[in-house]
């Protein structure tokens, strides 16, 4: 044998498998296993951080403080007064007395840790496999500093720690004890080594908060909507609309209306109350502008504008009527119509309530007054370019004007909401025990506070673990956010692919699912790059659950920009406070929403390019993420200037820049304006400013996954990202450590022969989705119509397709009836009690078969429906009782989990089984390949009557032909060939889309290879029949496909019933699978039956197996409900009033309203008799009803006049319904 050394050429073999077998074996030390995927949660996890002071996160211009501290300061601080000072006296008229104030100093998010009754505990920290497997949540404990101070002389400032609850801890986040480990270390927590964190586990589920849609901060948007001309008399559909962003994040949308008279109202949201302000009222409040400095702020030398000049006269007559002049005045008034709404301090006057108002909502991203007095009018020279149609309406559906709502900044929102309503709960209660005078109330004291304190529910914890376990918002002020519910969801490990989609997955908002219109759902140009065109489901969330592209980013991090201004300044812009600026030659220069400065169209131009050339180059520390949104000067398009941003939120993403070679950062309000060629190829020399890196990077991570998508119909690579999701894959690798309540898992999974190049770069292999398959593309037997497949036999035996499931029962016993109360006296325990035969032999129980001692089950033991899963003695009766497995099909207990209290210091109350349900393909079974060709399993045919080729080899999975024409799925066919191929010459393809081209074809490419291979150049090949041996008449297109098992299975679906439950009331079957109940046969379907003339068939669907009942209906007067009973089973004859015998049925059953039709005939024929008056005759039926002879089932014996008829339940009911309402239904038998 020749020495393996002295080959020349060393073979590399493109599946890694021992590579990867040896990172699955011993993961690094020192980093990642995929390192890819720590970058795609990043925005989850940085957003969360950054609401601590030791984020991490680079410090911007600001002092690196979290967002909640800026939180904190922003709530500020609440004032009460005792209520003990005399009136005229210096503390007020009204005799305030001493003057409390008190605030939150600072708050703070321990890491998870273990109560601190448990002393013997090895580790304190919890890690994130405790709360799953303990099906508790992953949190850290809360805690405020609260100071309060007396204005009074010699008191000093005192403070007190109050704990807020146990607040859930986003996992590796900062506060995470996972924070920073390698896969090594992760694999040794119990967790993958993929673990890449971004959600919190709450009760044991893993629950996300996923990204929303937002209007792009600190930018001012046109609007034209009809529904405003309904707010009131003179509104008009033209507005302007910014939506401002405190440090704190949290935001406050302001509008200004456009008003028929010319004039503008300014609109703003107070505790979801809307508020409308003439905006000449606030201009003056601001800085105290003379009438003379507004006319020439909104004209900006533009005399000859008529339309201009008029409105703004209009909006300085109009303002005359408010006969206030100064500043202060404005903000006098403004504080006296606010005062009541605000709850200020009461020894505010009302210019200082008038400012705060002012500095709370007006534009609340800028500090400065005289900054918002030119953002204001900047707004007013919008509104007025809108109204003249000198400028179009923004679009608010298009990614240019919208942003990202990041999981920890919501989070955060709603922790600074919870702190500023205890802090006003405090302030109410104070408020209320010195109005009904309290004796306790001493302000010098601090038990007093204390106590006031231990009132109030400062347990924020609990609020949050609710908002993230059911999505829901309860917010007193709405947060600016148009929803209020479905936030979360559920990181679902139904396999890998649906995991990480999760956390790329974003929602318009769920108030635009309810809206009739389509336009929010439509794709848009300016969408390109940053939300995937292809990964959208199909249905009612169609195009408003995105995906966001492969390599679109969302900056978290503040951004150093405070030296910009100074910079534009030097190359050419002009100051903003120069007294005299052209508007008609002159366009705007902003910076996140406030205005820094003008610029001749020319030199904005130039200065856009500039700042692009620094921040690509790193030059006068001009950030890369720094968006330059250039504007041009257009007729009637989009308002012009150059707008700069720098605020986190934003999408961006990475491309070419032509004119440096360098890498480029580009933000979807830019992109618009720019011209960015897909491929080199495509530059074109003058107009192309950038180029992207790679053709594929407008797809999101799924879409990207399916192979040669670029030859399939559209749709089908929207439904294979659909069904990729909902593949039978690997969906952990830590299983044992799940306690999800369903997980699928492919027994048989393999790596894809013809596979993209990101597959690899995704670590998809350590969760495998698929098999490959060898498929043959033949009309055979029939059993493949309409996309029914063929499976061989030969092939399910041997695994093909082969998968469990895994379920998850909590037996807890608190939940158990005749449970106690009392936790640490339990009356129910787990275990087997002496009325149980234990011992081995005939008479021992046959609970013994499943259950230990302890009550708790075997692991590995088989158990079918009904059979005992857990046992528990009640002290009570003291007899043992079961609790059954709930299923409908033989199971196996693979886990056991017995979980105990958080302290450690109770008796087991609650145990967790994991069940491994086994399902092999069955007929029924949904298969897919990855180009949306879905279909069933159909018949399992055998190996011996299966065709075959040439060489030998049989089809494992046969489809019929007639799936391609009209679907056009040519990746499919193209995977065929190139996977025969890879299989023969042991190479992973390459199936990355847009690498083929109409010169360089995928068909020369792998035919070449299959020509190699000793194959027909096209896939085709002879095959003969299994049945007779002879060969088809044509040949076979055949090859290796990889094919995807769907957690769709005929096993969870069927529905049979024969009998079972049904409705009280209607005695109709009950409807639901779960309930054994049936399907409903409707209107329709009974319409469809008459239409076929079935009669019998209908009357079995809707009567026989439906509420058939029998009834006794009276001959005579046709009533249905009028049935009695006389006892004559001893041959009694019943008496009349009148003495003579009553007629009944053979067993005394009678009709009630002929009876009493009868005594009252007698009555009136002998009142007729004695004194000659007749009485009115008797009532006949309101409604009359046939009932045909066939319907009879016996008649009664002579006397009753009675007869049994078969007639549906709910006619009977229906008659009584009548009755109650005083119609009498009658009945004719025939």
């Amino acid at each position: 044998m020749p020495d393996a050394a002295s080959s020349t050429r060393k073979y590399k073999s493109t599946f890694n498998t021992l590579e990867r077998e040896k990172k699955f074996r011993s993961p690094p030390k020192d980093g990642a296993s995929v390192p890819i995927l720590n970058e795609f949660v990043t925005p989850h996890i940085q957003s969360f951080d950054a609401l601590f002071d030791d984020s991490g996160l680079p410090l911007g211009d600001g002092d690196g403080r979290g967002l909640l501290s800026l939180a904190v300061k922003d709530i500020g601080e609440r004032v009460v007064f005792d209520g003990t000072g005399q009136v005229g006296a210096e503390s007020g008229q009204t005799g305030w007395g001493n003057r409390m104030s008190f605030w939150i100093e600072q708050v703070a998010i321990s890491k998870p840790r273990v109560p601190e009754k448990i002393k013997h505990a090895n580790d304190v920290r919890v890690y994130p496999f405790e709360a799953r497997e303990r099906l508790t949540s992953y949190r850290g404990r809360m805690s405020v500093k609260i100071c309060w101070r007396l204005d009074h002389q010699g008191e000093v400032e005192r403070s007190v720690i109050k704990d807020c609850g146990l607040v859930p801890v986003m996992v590796r986040s900062v506060r995470c004890n996972l924070r920073g480990l390698s896969s090594a270390d992760l694999v040794k927590r119990h967790e993958e080594p993929e673990e890449f964190g971004g959600y919190f586990i709450v009760n044991g589920n893993e629950r996300l908060i996923r990204y929303l849609i937002l209007p792009r901060r600190q930018h001012v948007i046109a609007l034209v909507r009809p529904s405003w001309t309904n707010r009131g008399p003179s509104y008009t559909p033209y507005a302007v609309q910014i939506r401002c962003v405190r440090p704190d994040q949290t935001s406050v949308t302001n509008t200004l209306h456009y008003l028929a008279n010319g004039s503008a109202m300014f609109r703003f949201t107070w505790r979801k109350q809307e508020y409308v302000i003439p905006i000449m009222l606030i201009l003056k409040a601001l800085v105290g502008a003379s009438d003379k400095e507004i006319f020439e702020g909104v004209m900006m030398q533009d005399y000859e504008n008529t339309f201009l000049t008029d409105r703004v006269e209009l909006l300085l007559r109009s303002f005359k009527m408010y006969s206030l002049y100064t500043g202060d005045q404005c903000l006098e008034y403004l504080g006296d119509k606010f005062r009541v709404v605000l709850q200020l301090p009461e020894d505010w006057d009302n210019l200082a309530v008038g400012a705060w108002l002012v500095q709370k909502v007006v534009l609340v991203h800028l500090q400065d007054a005289r900054d918002k007095f030119r953002m204001l009018l900047f707004m007013l020279r919008k509104l007025y370019s809108l109204v003249s149609k000198s400028c179009c309406p923004d679009n608010p559906d298009s990614p240019q004007h919208q942003e990202v709502l990041l999981p920890g900044i919501l989070y955060g929102m709603i922790i600074k909401e919870r702190l500023e309503e205890c802090l006003n709960q405090v302030r109410n209660q104070i408020t209320l025990d010195v109005r009904n005078q309290e004796p306790s109330v001493d302000f010098f004291d601090a038990r007093y506070f204390n106590k006031v304190l231990s009132r109030i529910n400062f347990d924020i914890g609990s609020r949050m673990s609710n908002f993230l376990a059911t999505g829901n918002l309860v917010s007193p002020t709405g947060l600016d956010l148009q929803q209020a519910s479905g936030f979360t969801i559920v990181a679902e490990k139904l396999n890998w692919m649906r995991y990480i989609s999760h956390f790329r997955s974003i929602h318009r908002g769920a108030f635009f699912a309810e809206l009739k219109t389509t336009t929010v759902r439509k794709l848009l140009p300016e969408a390109w790059g940053f939300l995937c065109p292809v990964h959208t489901p199909d249905g009612s969330p169609c195009g408003l659950l995105n995906h966001l592209s492969r390599t679109c980013r969302i900056i978290t991090a503040p951004l150093k920009v405070a030296h910009v201004p100074a910079l534009l300044m030097a190359h050419g812009m002009t100051q903003t406070f120069t007294p005299s600026i052209d508007g008609t030659k002159n366009l705007v220069v902003q910076l996140d929403g406030r205005v820094i400065g003008w610029a001749r169209a020319l030199v904005a131009k130039q200065l856009a390019v500039n700042l692009r050339v620094w921040k690509t180059e790193g030059r006068y520390e001009v950030p890369l993420d720094l968006e330059i949104g250039w504007v041009p000067v257009s007729k009637g398009g989009q308002y012009p200037g150059l707008y700069l941003f720098s605020s986190r939120s934003r999408m961006m993403r990475p491309v070419k820049y032509l004119a440096n070679q360098r890498d480029d950062q580009v933000g979807s309000f830019e992109q618009v304006y720019m011209d960015i060629a897909c491929t080199p190829e495509e530059v074109e020399r003058g107009v192309s400013t950038h180029v992207e890196h790679a053709p594929t990077n407008f797809l999101s991570i799924l879409a990207n996954l399916t192979p040669f998508s670029d030859f399939n119909q559209s749709p089908r690579n929207i439904y294979q990202c659909q069904m990729g999701k909902q593949t039978m894959g690997t969906p952990s690798t830590a299983l044992q450590h799940r306690t999800d309540n369903k997980l699928y898992r492919l027994q048989t999974g393999q790596t894809p022969v013809v596979r993209p190049e990101l597959h690899n770069t995704y670590g998809m292999d350590s969760f495998p989705n698929g098999t490959n398959a060898i498929v043959a593309v033949i009309s055979y037997t029939g059993y493949d119509m309409e996309d029914a497949m063929i499976l061989n036999q030969s092939a399910h035996e041997r695994g093909f397709g082969y998968g469990t499931v895994y379920k998850s029962q909590i037996v807890d016993l608190k939940d158990v009836k005749g449970a106690s109360r009392s936790a640490s006296a339990p009356t129910l325990h787990f275990g087997l009690g002496h009325d149980i035969r234990t011992e081995a032999g005939d008479k021992q129980h046959s609970c013994c078969k499943f259950l230990d001692l302890d009550g708790y089950p075997f692991v590995g033991t088989r158990v079918a429906p009904g059979d005992p899963i857990a046992a528990y003695i009640d002290d009570t009766t003291s007899r043992t009782k079961f609790v059954k497995y709930k299923g409908d099909e033989v199971a196996y207990v693979d886990e056991v989990r017995i979980l105990g209290s958080d302290a450690a210091d109770t008796e087991c109350q609650k145990i967790q089984v994991t069940i491994r349900i086994t399902r092999s393909p069955v007929i029924g079974d949904k298969f897919s390949s990855r180009h949306g060709q879905k279909g069933v399993c159909s018949q399992k045919w055998p190996a011996v009557d299966m065709p075959f080729t040439e060489s030998g080899m049989q089809p494992d999975v046969i489809i019929n032909p007639h799936a391609f024409p009209s679907r056009m799925t040519i990746g499919m066919l193209v995977e065929s060939m190139a996977g025969k191929a890879g299989a023969m010459h042991g190479l992973a393809q390459d199936a990355t889309p847009f690498k083929f081209s109409e010169k360089d074809t995928a068909i020369d490419y792998f035919g070449e290879q299959l020509l190699a291979a000793g194959y027909n150049y096209y896939g085709n090949e002879p095959m003969y029949s299994g049945i007779t041996g002879q060969e088809f008449a044509a040949d076979i297109y055949i090859g290796v496909v990889y094919y995807q098992r769907l957690r769709h299975m005929v096993l969870d679906k069927f529905q049979v019933r024969t009998t079972g439950p049904v409705d009280p009331v209607t005695r109709q079957p009950v409807k639901g699978r779960k309930r054994a109940g049936g399907i409903r046969f409707g209107e329709m379907e009974r319409d469809a039956l008459i239409a076929h003339g079935t009669s019998f068939l209908l009357q079995d669907r809707l009567m026989n197996c439906s509420d058939y009942s029998t009834a006794w209906v009276c001959r005579t007067c046709g009533s249905l409900i009028s049935l009695g009973y006389d006892d004559i089973r001893l041959g009694e004859v019943v008496i009349g009033a009148s003495g003579v015998p009553q007629a009944t049925g053979p067993n005394g059953e009678y009709c009630r309203v002929c009876r009493a039709a009868a005594e009252q005939e007698d009555e009136r024929q002998r009142r007729a008799l004695a004194n000659g008056t007749n009485l009115p005759d008797t009532h006949r039926g309101d409604v009359r009803v046939a009932i045909p002879s066939v319907n009879v089932l016996g008649q009664g014996a002579k006397g009753g006049n009675l007869d049994v008829v078969a007639v549906p339940y709910v006619f009977r009911y229906l008659c009584a319904e009548l009755a109650a309402m005083g119609i009498a239904v009658s009945l004719e038998v025939h």
